[in-house]
């Protein structure tokens, strides 16, 4: 009887540890001494991602437009205990683009991770009301630059012979936003440039996501959730009846980043809360 307990109790201690390692509870740190660029990333969505990827290893360069939120940004990470340092980085400028790529090889000597979230809405209204000009910005910023930020990357990731690409469009790239065509135009968009990166990419050993928020609590959605109303008729369209959270995007990210994510290229995985999520 002695014998037979000994004999359950190891196999118990066996099926502990693989029930651990399965679940990823021994693995620490999946991002460990990865080098990753953020861009956006001073508030919200991008913030909540920098620090899950800091907070996973990684050495994390933030960026925003503004140098105040920047440096706030920055000493509130360091004072977590995470590697994060950052820079001005207008996404639409090309110089500022090559300063953000610079800073990362200068202090980490290469890149391995980059997750685009610079985006702008200038625009509230019919789509038959949007001007030139509101088309041209929209597109500049979440598109074009989105896809020039890729390619001011990949030299360095081929160096570090493989890299991954999260670009974040939006549950609007779905089912549209009312009052935001151009910007959900513009989410749609990035869907199919993550298609063409990933095909393109793939022999370099680089992946390209794409992450699809739906509505989360923000400063950039507050045109669809600060006035009550407004707030109580999108949320009709979710099944778990409330915004979500900046943070309930992030893991999603570090995991598309991580190894656990070796074998994923050119999906989007959408965190929408039960939104409607296809095309």
């Amino acid at each position: 009887m002695q014998k037979a307990g000994l004999l359950l109790g190891g196999f118990g201690r066996v099926w502990k540890f693989v029930r651990m390692v399965s679940s990823g509870v021994t693995r620490r740190n999946p991002l460990e001494n990865k080098v990753a660029l953020v861009t956006a990333s001073t508030e919200g969505i991008g913030l909540a991602v920098a620090r899950r990827l800091a907070q996973d290893g990684a050495h994390v360069v933030i960026s925003s437009r503004k140098q105040q939120n920047v440096d706030k940004a920055v000493n509130m990470l360091q004072g977590e205990g995470l590697s994060v340092t950052g820079t001005v980085c207008h996404v639409g400028k090309a110089e500022d683009r090559e300063r953000l790529v610079a800073m990362a090889v200068k202090l980490h000597g290469g890149i391995d991770i980059l997750v685009s979230n610079a985006a702008v809405n200038p625009f509230f209204g019919s789509l038959m009301d949007a001007t030139e000009e509101v088309w041209d910005k929209v597109l500049d910023v979440n598109v074009k630059a989105t896809a020039l930020m890729t390619k001011a990357v990949v030299p360095e990731m081929e160096k570090r012979g493989s890299g991954s690409v999260v670009i974040v469009a939006s549950i609007g790239a779905f089912t549209p936003f009312p009052g935001l065509g151009p910007y959900n135009v513009s989410k749609t968009a990035l869907l199919g440039l993550t298609k063409n990166l990933a095909l393109e990419l793939a022999p370099k050993n680089i992946r390209v996501n794409c992450l699809a928020p739906g509505l989360i609590r923000t400063n950039f959605s507050g045109v669809l959730w600060k006035d009550k109303e407004r707030e109580d008729s999108m949320k009709e369209f979710l099944h778990i009846r409330r915004l979500g959270k900046p943070e309930e995007c992030a893991g999603i990210v570090s995991f598309l980043c991580s190894e656990d994510a070796s074998y994923i290229t050119g999906e989007t995985v959408v965190v929408g809360g039960g939104t409607p999520s296809r095309l």
